[in-house]
């Protein structure tokens, strides 16, 4: 047994303790045949599900949990044994999880139901539900990142349309950062573990499980590190918050960033006055122009009474025209491919430059310690951009953490 399941465990052994406090009814779901309960992270299901219930007859009882406390509940059920009929689970969570028996397996399922054949789902989501020969759950919406840029500042260094590549990306960066004090060209995801990560599969490096910190050895790990670097290095990217992030993008300051498909909403939300003047863009290429897929994935608890009926109800909820509710609602990406056909993402060309990248895309490795191992990258690149410590140096210290981390 590897010391991460000894202490998932331990961890689970304890918190048995906590649970003379919780009722079955806290805990697990009702015993009526056409009643199945439903554990989110995301607001909002409860009132979409409706249709759902029209349509069946069946009653979801949906339950929301904070982000903050979703890891520690479901830990309850697992220690438990006593959790919902369906669970929403974290693309980053599934191994963990998966190895405690979390899910029930949807390996032999899956045929029967029209929605959730594998070969409709973006194959990057796929691999984040598919672990060690087992199916642990439906993709229900997918997430990735794209460069957002001012057009009209852009255009004034030579990309009107947005940097393709990385050396366009840095040639324009350099040009935006010398329009004098306090003018930079980028606000990078400081405090995004996967951002590191999507550098280096740009880069051409891969994570293989079996190698553990050997895949650092890679020189296209350190070519990720020495790109972080230079834009820190070149104040091309501003070492510190500074201005509020809105606010920078508004006034020119730092004409690009990296986010994710909410920002369309927020922007238009918050400073309305610029439509017209800022785009979307894949994200620039050097070996690849690979970026993360995350997302959640919807998951029926491993010994739920409730598997045809939630079956069911994973079915809805992978309806096509389901997701694109979905999205209009929560600006979540459609997992399900055929979603993309639809005028509201089809003819939205900033909302289909999302489904352009989701076909370029790496899913983070399924192994439990990897979220340890991003927040440890993040506090290497803050000793090296900010503390001034050596590359090679640095990426050694890297290693061995890793190592450690890794139990090797």
């Amino acid at each position: 047994m590897n010391k991460h399941k000894i202490k998932l465990y331990s961890a689970l052994a304890l918190t048995v303790f906590v649970l003379g406090a919780c009722n079955s009814n806290e805990l697990g779901g009702s015993s009526n045949e056409n009643e199945i309960s439903v554990w989110t992270m995301s607001g909002g299901l409860e009132d979409f599900v409706s249709e759902f219930e029209d349509e069946t007859g069946m009653t979801v009882n949906v339950q929301t949990i904070p982000w903050s406390n979703a890891h520690d509940r479901l830990l309850t059920a697992v220690a438990s044994g006593n959790g919902p009929d369906v669970l929403q689970i974290g693309t980053t969570w599934v191994a963990e999880f998966a190895e405690a028996g979390t899910f029930l397996d949807l390996s032999d399922h899956l045929a029967d139901y029209e929605n959730l054949s594998q070969d409709r789902f973006f194959e990057s989501a796929i691999d984040t539900t598919n672990f060690e020969d087992q199916v642990i759950g439906v993709p229900w919406y997918v997430d990735t990142r794209l460069l957002y840029y001012r057009t009209d500042l852009l255009a004034e260094v030579g990309y009107p349309d947005g940097p393709t590549t990385w050396d366009d990306m840095i040639d324009a960066s350099r040009q935006l950062a010398d329009r004098g004090d306090g003018q930079y060209a980028i606000d990078l995801p400081t405090e995004d573990p996967q951002f590191p990560f999507i550098l280096a599969w740009q880069q051409g490096w891969n994570y293989d499980v079996d190698l553990g910190s050997a895949n650092f050895d890679d020189p296209a790990f350190e070519e990720a590190i020495r790109l972080h670097h230079l834009y820190y290095n070149e104040e091309l990217s501003q070492m510190g918050e500074g201005k509020e992030f809105f606010q920078a993008f508004e006034e020119g300051s730092k004409p690009m960033f990296i986010s994710g498909p909410w920002d369309i909403r927020t922007l238009n939300e918050r400073v309305p006055e610029l439509e017209g003047q800022w785009d979307v863009h894949v994200m620039p290429e050097a070996v690849t122009n690979d970026s993360m897929i995350g997302g959640a994935h919807l998951s029926i608890f491993h010994n739920s009474t409730k598997v045809d009926q939630s079956l069911e109800f994973l079915n809805w909820m992978a309806e096509p025209e389901t997701q694109v509710r979905w999205y209009e609602e929560n600006s979540e990406l459609p997992a399900i491919m055929d979603a993309w056909d639809n005028p509201i993402l089809a003819d939205n060309t900033m909302v289909s430059t999302f489904g352009e990248q989701l076909t370029a895309t790496q899913p983070l490795p399924l192994i439990p310690e990897f979220e340890r191992l991003g927040q440890e990258l993040i506090k290497t690149l803050e000793q090296i951009n900010r503390g001034g410590q050596d590359i090679d140096q640095a990426i050694e210290e890297y290693k061995a953490t890793v190592s450690r981390i890794l139990g090797e």
